[in-house]
């Protein structure tokens, strides 16, 4: 079940740049190495719903129901135009600076959790990605199994890239304009993101 095709697919989505690398690479880059780890925290249990609906059978559900879907995608869609705010205006939650300010990690957690649980293609990927993998034993606890292992090996990729940004920090924050230059670009990318996300169909 757990085999070496599994990992090696698990390990390339994965790496794979995605809403939640960004968020982790700017945290980092903001706020340090501890953030980082908060924001990759958060990525990673915004997986949790997802999985569970692929285990259960609902993202079956959400991809056939195109109320359902749309209303999930679009509040996704708001919240990363939020979050592309928030990296150019001061005090926002992505905001890039030289002087890292605290947060309760709690609250950047958050803000990565919903970043995965307001995409609802994440569902209907999981529900295509685990199957094949599957032996035939009980469904259901090889599917958490396998979810558990796609999630330990999330929260460790993300993990070096939060490090990753962190250790940058001080070389790439060392020039203002570097600093309005890295704040546009995430606002950019964010933008882009909601942008793809709002075109999703089910």
């Amino acid at each position: 079940m757990i085999t070496a095709s599994f990992l090696l697919t698990a390990f390339v989505v994965v790496l794979a740049p995605g809403t939640g690398v960004v968020y982790t690479l700017a945290l980092g880059l903001g706020r340090g190495r501890r953030a980082a780890g908060w924001a990759a925290l958060g990525c990673t249990l915004g997986i949790v719903p997802h999985l569970l609906a692929a285990t259960l059978g609902l993202a079956a559900v959400l991809d056939s129901s195109a109320l359902l879907f749309n209303l999930v995608k679009f509040a996704g869609v708001a919240y990363l135009l939020w979050l592309a705010w928030g990296a150019l205006h001061d005090g926002g939650a992505l905001q890039v600076r030289a002087e890292a300010t605290a947060e309760p990690g709690w609250r950047i957690a958050r803000r990565g959790a919903l970043i995965n649980i307001l995409n609802p293609k994440l569902s209907i990927f999981f529900l295509a990605l685990l199957p094949p993998f599957l032996s035939g034993n009980p469904a259901t606890a090889e599917m958490v199994l396998l979810g558990a292992v796609f999630m330990a090996l999330t929260f460790a990729v993300f993990l070096v890239y939060g490090a990753f940004a962190a250790q940058a920090r001080d070389w790439v924050l060392g020039s203002a304009r570097a600093t309005v230059w890295l704040n546009r670009s995430f606002a950019a990318v964010f933008a882009l993101l909601a942008g793809r996300l709002a075109l999703e169909r089910t």
